[in-house]
């Protein structure tokens, strides 16, 4: 049997990062076919070309930078390549893999990996997971799953997964759900479906849109500060159930007012927000205010949800609704 075509997409991150003595610390250096070539074996699960999107950090990863690589990742699927492989800086994964797990409607598996150990240390985990990804997106039973990030053997949707922990293996989960799977010594296996929404697919994601993360004895200033400014949405990291003290409400009455999206989530890392609570600044207050409740995203999860919805809805607040609240939530 021919082996499926699998194109690496390498744009940076710690997997490709050796330690700089003069510098201090560790910076990207080396190249997607570098990596690659560290791996025994791999040509063997699939025929993998390498393209070299760049050497970046993790923070340098900018909204505008993951619509690149989508473009790169569509590119790739055009030219039938079965699954696409993307290593990645680990500090921004989540938010690049639920971009790409939104936007893209491809029957095809695009996987996302990176190391939490850079290759100068003895613990480096590059290797292991670019061949584990790449098992991934060369198994037929990976079709139809979308985007999803593979780490330490384990299978996470990409829309779902969440950086837990600042250093250690295992960081990449999916709090709510669980994984999809894992692979085990050269096999993929799949334990549940992937939840997945219908693509939003905009010509390119709206920004700016802030997110705000709401803390005890919070007030109005940085919601004003960001409608001032001229952001087209706000996503609020809300206390809880998807609570906020009472003086966050006339910043949010303001952007009520202005017509513009606002998003509730929780800092909570798991469970669904709802309009649980009537008090002043309670979550049924911000519904009745016209605030969008955002079920189990994160924060940053819902940042680029609203920025693909507002792409493609523009500021139609009832279709923007129906997008985040997916039928979730009674009107």
């Amino acid at each position: 049997m021919a082996r499926p075509r699998v194109l690496l997409l390498a744009t940076g991150g710690t997997i490709s990062m050796q330690v700089d003595r003069e510098r201090g610390g560790a910076v990207p250096r080396l190249s997607g076919r570098e990596i690659l070539e560290s791996i025994p074996g791999v040509q063997e699960v699939a025929q993998v070309d390498v393209r070299e999107f760049g050497r970046l950090p993790g923070p340098h990863v900018t909204i505008g930078r993951m619509w690149e690589m989508r473009a790169a990742v569509l590119a790739a699927l055009d030219e039938g390549y079965d699954g696409v492989v993307v290593t990645h800086g680990t500090d921004t994964i989540e938010e690049t893999a639920y971009l790409l797990d939104r936007s893209i409607a491809s029957g095809h598996p695009v996987v996302i990996t990176g190391a939490m150990r850079n290759s100068s240390e003895l613990s480096w985990d590059g290797p292991a997971n670019l061949m584990a990804a790449i098992e991934v997106a060369a198994a037929p039973e990976a079709g139809g799953r979308g985007t999803m990030v593979v780490m330490d053997d384990e299978i996470v949707q990409g829309a779902e997964v969440v950086k837990t922990h600042t250093e250690a293996a295992g960081t990449f989960r999916s709090p709510n759900w669980g994984p999809l799977g894992v692979t085990d010594k050269g096999r993929v296996l799949f334990y549940r479906e992937s939840r997945r929404k219908p693509p939003l697919a905009p010509s390119a994601p709206a920004t700016p849109v802030d997110l705000v993360k709401i803390v005890a004895g919070a007030d109005s200033r940085l919601l004003e500060a960001s409608l001032q400014s001229g952001a087209q949405g706000i996503v609020l990291e809300a206390l809880g159930r998807g609570n906020v003290p009472p003086e966050v409400m006339p910043g949010m009455q303001r952007w009520a007012d202005a017509g513009r999206p606002m998003v509730i989530t929780s800092r909570s890392l798991r469970g669904r927000v709802l309009d649980t609570y009537a008090y002043p600044g309670g979550g049924h207050m911000l519904r009745e205010m016209g605030a969008i409740f955002a079920d189990h995203m994160t924060g940053q999860q819902a940042r680029i949800e609203l920025m693909l919805a507002i792409g493609v809805h523009g500021r139609d607040l009832g279709a923007i609704r129906e997008v985040i609240e997916a039928g979730r939530y009674e009107h």
